[in-house]
C-alpha cells in the first residue's frame, strides 16, 4: 500500500499549523519526562489560545466532586466538554477558548471537565470523573470532547445510558478501532500523531498492562450493545491514525437502530481544533460542530437524509 501523499492532502494553511505546532511542541515530546511534556503542551496551547469571545465569562468550580470551568449561558442544555490530550496532558487552561468560542457560537452554558490525569491516576479515573460530573449536571446535556475526550464522552454515554444525554460530539475520537488496520496502518506516520503515539499513551493510561479487551469504559467501539445511545456526530481528521473510529462508530450506532453521523475532515489532523482560526477548513468544522451541538440541544437531527 502506498504512502499517503501528505503534500497533497494537505493544503498550505494546514500546513503552517502543522509547523507552528511541530516548533512548540516537538514529535519527540512524548520521550520527555510526563511533567516535561505537560509544560510544554501548556506552553504550546498557550501560543495558539484566542482569547474570549465577548460577553463570555467563566468561573472555576467543583461539579460532583471534579474540578470545572463554567462559561454561563442559557437554553435548554448544558454542553459538557472534555479535552484532549492523551489522558496524560491538558485540562482547563488548555482548551480554554475552545470551550469559551462553543459557549459563544451555541449561547448554552458549558461545563469542561478537569479530570485526572495518567499516570497518577490510572484508568477509570477520568472515566469516573466525567461520569461524575455527567450525573451531578441538572437537565438535559449535550457530550462534546475531542481524541482522548471524544474517547470519555462516548465511553460515559455507553454507561450511563441516560435519556438527559441529547447528543455527543466526538471530534477525532479514539474509540478502539482495530490498530492493525485501516487508517491505524495507513495514516501510522500521519503528521500530529502516530501509531506510536497512541501506543505510548494508551500504556500510560493503564500503567503499561494491556487493557482487558471488550471493556466499553476504554474502547467504546468495543461494546456489544450499541442502543439507547444519544444522537452521535463523529468526526474523522482524514490524516490522523485515528479517523476510521468515527464511521466505525457511526456505523454501529445506526445498525443498532439509533441516529448517527460520520464526517471526514478533509484534509485535516489530529489537534486541528487549534487551527480553527487560521485553517478555513478547521474553521468550518468548528461551525459544523457548534451548529450540531446548537441542534442537539434541541433534540433535533440536523443531519437531513441520514438517519
Amino acid at each position: 500500500m502506498a504512502d499517503p501523499d501528505y503534500q497533497s492532502l494537505i493544503d498550505a494553511p494546514t500546513w503552517a499549523f502543522i509547523r507552528a505546532t511541530d516548533a512548540a511542541y516537538p514529535p519527540d515530546t512524548a520521550s520527555l519526562t510526563i511533567a516535561d511534556q505537560r509544560r510544554i503542551y501548556d506552553a504550546m496551547c498557550r501560543l495558539f489560545f484566542q482569547g474570549y469571545p465577548p460577553g463570555v465569562t467563566a468561573e472555576d468550580l467543583t461539579i460532583g466532586g471534579v474540578p470545572c470551568r463554567r462559561y454561563p449561558g442559557a437554553g435548554p442544555a448544558t454542553v459538557i466538554y472534555c479535552h484532549g490530550g492523551g489522558y496524560v496532558v491538558g485540562g482547563l487552561h488548555s482548551h480554554d477558548d475552545v470551550c469559551a468560542e462553543i459557549r459563544a457560537a451555541t449561547g448554552l452554558t458549558v461545563i469542561a471537565v478537569d479530570y485526572r490525569l495518567a499516570p497518577e491516576h490510572r484508568h477509570p479515573a477520568a472515566f469516573d470523573d466525567v461520569c461524575a460530573v455527567i450525573a451531578a449536571v441538572p437537565g438535559q446535556l449535550v457530550l462534546a470532547g475531542d481524541s482522548a475526550g471524544g474517547n470519555l464522552c462516548a465511553a460515559a454515554a455507553h454507561r450511563l445510558r441516560d435519556p438527559r444525554i441529547l447528543g455527543q460530539v466526538l471530534i477525532y475520537p479514539g474509540l478502539g478501532g482495530d490498530r492493525t488496520q485501516g487508517s491505524y496502518e495507513t495514516h501510522a506516520q500521519a503528521p500530529m500523531l502516530t501509531r506510536a503515539d497512541l501506543d505510548f499513551y494508551a500504556g500510560i493510561r493503564h500503567g503499561g498492562e494491556a487493557p482487558a479487551p471488550g471493556d466499553p469504559t476504554v474502547s467504546p467501539l468495543q461494546d456489544r450493545d450499541f442502543t439507547r445511545l444519544p444522537m452521535t456526530l463523529a468526526i474523522g481528521a482524514e490524516c490522523d491514525p485515528l479517523h476510521d473510529d468515527a464511521p466505525a462508530y457511526a456505523a454501529a450506532i445506526t445498525a443498532a437502530g439509533g441516529r448517527a453521523r460520520a464526517v471526514t475532515a478533509t484534509g485535516l489532523v489530529h489537534g486541528y481544533l487549534r487551527a480553527r482560526k487560521t485553517v478555513p477548513r478547521a474553521a468550518d468544522s468548528f461551525a459544523l460542530i457548534t451548529a450540531t451541538i446548537t441542534a442537539f440541544a434541541t433534540g433535533h437531527w440536523p443531519f437531513e437524509g441520514s438517519p
